[in-house]
């Protein structure tokens, strides 16, 4: 456990030495100022209609936070995850360029120490830049609407969610190919393309095939493939209205795939001569 600790605090360490991420936590701190002066400038009691009154509180509460994930938190979560998987693509070929991997491999550290260390690193830091976006636009709503409501920070562990799913994806290719391009072609692929379509279009789908057989795939792929429409969509929307994780089946069936492709890794990486 201590060997993957200090992998951790490496790779965060290799994070905060990157541009790209160093951008990525500089367009939170605008985001945030952004929407400070949004809230602070628009009276939403006159905009929506709300009412100010104790009894309706609550209710105003779950009506901004609905709004304030439609239009602010997932454009940003998609577009911060885009940047993410980019910034983060590399950090496995990396690794295994020579001269790195003997450094590495050369301590008393095991591959599996290594991969999983590298893999909770980057994860944990996206998901430090992702907490405290969330964390502060709900600050913003909150002493704005009087409204504090904790089960509003869960956003950023189901963000993070789905970014652990795709990086698990990249990070199979990267130690498959030593390069970042064909994991993140990959990731995008499901991301923005797959993964919307199987949610938003899959039963429109069968209407159009009259092969049960096809039908019967295109189900499969549905499960197959990472929901990750479904967890920035619908299930966003849940938690920021305190509903909860309403539709397990998404959140089970990536979590799954994450673990499938992470034993993909470590027993690839295993096997590999350096």
């Amino acid at each position: 456990m201590k060997n993957i600790l200090i992998i951790i605090q490496f790779t965060i360490r290799e994070a905060l030495a990157r541009k790209a991420f160093l951008f990525f936590a500089g367009v939170t701190l605008l985001v945030l100022i952004g929407t400070l002066l949004f809230f602070s400038l628009i009276d939403f009691d006159t905009l929506m209609g709300m009412s100010k009154s104790a009894g309706e509180n609550r209710m105003v509460g779950k009506s901004v936070n609905s709004v304030v994930v439609t239009i602010i938190i997932n454009p940003l979560a998609t577009l911060g995850l885009l940047f993410a998987i980019f910034s983060s693509a590399s950090f496995v070929p990396v690794l295994l360029e020579k001269g790195n991997i003997d450094i590495f491999l050369s301590k008393p550290i095991s591959r599996t120490q290594l991969l999983i260390g590298k893999y909770l690193g980057v994860v944990l830091y996206v998901f430090i830049n992702i907490f405290i976006l969330i964390t502060g636009i709900w600050l913003i709503i909150s002493v704005k609407f009087g409204y504090w409501d904790t089960s509003f920070l869960t956003l950023s562990v189901m963000i993070t969610f789905a970014f652990a799913v795709l990086y698990a994806l990249i990070m199979f290719f990267g130690v498959l190919t030593k390069s970042s391009v064909l994991g993140m072609m990959v990731a995008y692929l499901i991301f923005l393309i797959l993964s919307p379509v199987m949610l938003l279009y899959r039963e429109k789908l069968h209407e159009f095939v009259s092969s049960e057989l096809i039908k019967t795939l295109l189900d499969g792929l549905y499960f197959i493939i990472p929901q990750t429409a479904e967890i920035m969509g619908l299930a966003l929307l849940d938690l920021a209205m305190g509903k909860g994780i309403v539709k397990l089946q998404p959140v089970i069936t990536s979590f799954l795939f994450l673990i499938l492709f992470l034993v993909f890794s470590l027993s690839l990486f295993k096997r590999k001569d350096f």
